[in-house]
């Protein structure tokens, strides 16, 4: 079976189809820039799901003064000590700028708690926390959008 066959594009076709798409991601630039959002992209999935290639699709033709990714390291001691959300704050987009975070702060309530990174009580009191400090962004005028891969 071809890549046709299997709904697949090919390869000069993706590339035609990707050139579109990076236009398109220019203008969204220049409006973010215009109009001074702040917008904050959430990378979600599990390794090799596609977030880093689909992150690097999405920021190879735009400025990094305007699209900047985050992917945090593991926490350091200091880190740990901090209210869980801190170390993800301040990466947070001011005006004009759109933040792309290759995973994020919902890693405590999946990973974290499957690898025994965190405990029980942790996790549960992440649960109760994180949709506010979700409200607090998006009142902020942070548009927050998530994707799970």
């Amino acid at each position: 079976m071809g890549d046709a066959e299997h709904g697949r594009l090919k390869r000069k076709e993706y590339e035609k189809e990707l050139a579109k798409l990076h236009v398109e991601l220019v203008k969204v630039q220049e409006w973010v820039k215009q109009q001074r959002a702040k917008i904050c992209i959430v990378f979600e999935g599990r390794d090799g799901a596609g977030k880093g290639g689909t992150i690097k699709a999405l920021t190879e033709r735009v400025s990094p003064r305007v699209f900047r990714v985050v992917a945090l390291p593991a926490p350091t001691d200091r880190e740990k000590s901090q209210m869980y959300a801190q170390r993800y704050l301040v990466h947070l987009p001011a005006a004009g700028e759109i933040v792309i975070f290759d995973r994020s702060w919902s890693n405590r309530a999946g990973v974290e708690r499957v690898m025994g990174y965190c405990t029980d009580e942790e996790a549960q009191r992440f649960l109760e926390v994180t949709p506010r400090v979700e409200h607090a962004m998006v009142e902020s005028g942070i548009v927050l959008l998530k994707y799970w891969l």
